[in-house]
């Protein structure tokens, strides 16, 4: 007799580049490979791109990227061109297919693609 079979689809959600995530307030956590990969792609050393870039996150246990006063990401430059998209980090990278929240649909452009 043979295993149930797994009929549920698996969708991928593919980013339309809309800026939508980077307008939301909240923490970028960084790790300290991505804080290396941003510093150098943006041709700084180190110690400046956290010292300009960086702020102690709320729980103190690590650094998150700086928000412009308004809560957009420091590197988002006018409706949806993030500066470091190369180098993005995981947090950057991974939405909304590794992690979301209630509702993020509702502001979200990325189009659902069928992974068979």
């Amino acid at each position: 007799m043979s295993e149930g079979t797994d009929n549920e689809e698996k969708i991928h959600y593919q980013c339309q580049r809309c800026g939508n995530c980077c307008r939301w307030p909240g923490e970028v956590p960084v790790d300290d490979a991505e804080m290396q990969k941003i510093a150098d792609y943006l041709k700084m050393p180190l110690y400046d791109f956290v010292a300009e870039y960086t702020d102690l996150r709320l729980n103190r246990g690590g650094l998150t990227l700086t928000e412009k006063p308004n809560g957009e990401c420091i590197f988002l430059e006018g409706k949806n061109h993030c500066q470091i998209n190369d180098v993005k980090p995981y947090q950057c990278s991974g939405f909304p297919n590794r992690w979301n929240f209630e509702g993020w649909q509702k502001a979200c452009e990325a189009i659902p693609v069928k992974i068979e």
